[in-house]
């Protein structure tokens, strides 16, 4: 007989083998409810995978638990069958508010995107972007030469903004973090924190012989003239972690590696 959850849960897996099999198994062992008959989500894959899930469940305001199938898992916790319904009642939960993206490309057209972790701007020749930077209306940078430059939300700050030099942003700080990718002027800039309600504009100076693309969570626009970026706060993605391994320990615990 198989054993059944007491909450309501939509298991959700990623093509991997791996986490095709967790999906069997667990189904098998708990059940399956659709996602708008559910009261959690279970992801199974690796953080790309979770990205996915959380875009997919903007709408629900639904928790969502991942078990790590794939090969990256910092969103992720670690895969048992076992005792899934007591590690969903004990679970620690984190919210997260993601970017909108509106990019406008040199034919005009407007493009949306929301992104969890951080929109980027990056180079798509072979010469250096030139990037103009407003906060809230107000020039900040008039002209700043790199390969690109993100803003990234705390959930984020570990991902590509960390590889690029950028600060680790504790979560619940109310901050985001603008961090420039191979700056040649001004020499060495490192970026800058921001308030959360912050709205920043990138304007690219020379978008025909320095062309720019930017990307969201994947979601990638070409030949972009501008780039405005602001926290949504009117979704709110509920990440459910195992206690002591929630993300705000997981954020403290990567600036010790």
């Amino acid at each position: 007989m198989s054993e059944r959850l007491d909450i309501r849960a939509c298991f959700m897996a990623s093509p991997a083998p791996e986490a095709q099999a967790a999906l069997d198994e667990l189904t098998k062992r708990y059940g399956q409810r659709g996602p708008e008959d559910a009261e959690v989500i279970v992801a199974l894959g690796g953080d790309g995978f979770m990205l996915q899930t959380l875009h997919a469940t903007d709408e629900l305001d639904m928790p969502v638990y991942g078990m790590n199938c794939g090969t990256i898992g910092f969103l992720m916790n670690e895969y048992s069958a076992d005792g899934l319904v007591g590690r969903l009642q004990a679970a620690e939960e984190a919210v997260i508010n993601p970017l909108a993206m509106r990019a406008v490309d040199t034919a005009g057209e407007v493009h949306e995107a929301l992104a969890i972790n951080e929109v980027s701007l990056l180079r798509a020749g072979p010469q250096a972007a030139r990037l103009k930077i407003l906060v809230d209306g107000r020039v900040r940078m008039e002209t700043l030469i790199c390969d690109g430059a993100l803003l990234c939300t705390p959930a984020g700050s570990t991902a590509y903004n960390y590889s690029a030099h950028g600060p680790i942003l504790p979560i619940g700080s109310g901050v985001l973090a603008l961090t420039a990718v191979a700056a040649y002027r001004p020499r060495r800039w490192r970026g800058a924190i921001l308030p959360k309600r912050a709205v920043v504009r990138f304007e690219v100076t020379d978008p025909v012989k320095r062309p720019v693309m930017a990307e969201g969570d994947g979601q990638s626009v070409r030949d972009v003239v501008s780039v405005e970026i602001r926290s949504e706060e009117r979704i709110r993605h509920r990440i459910l972690f195992d206690p002591g391994h929630g993300l705000e320990e997981r954020l403290i615990r990567e600036q010790f590696i």
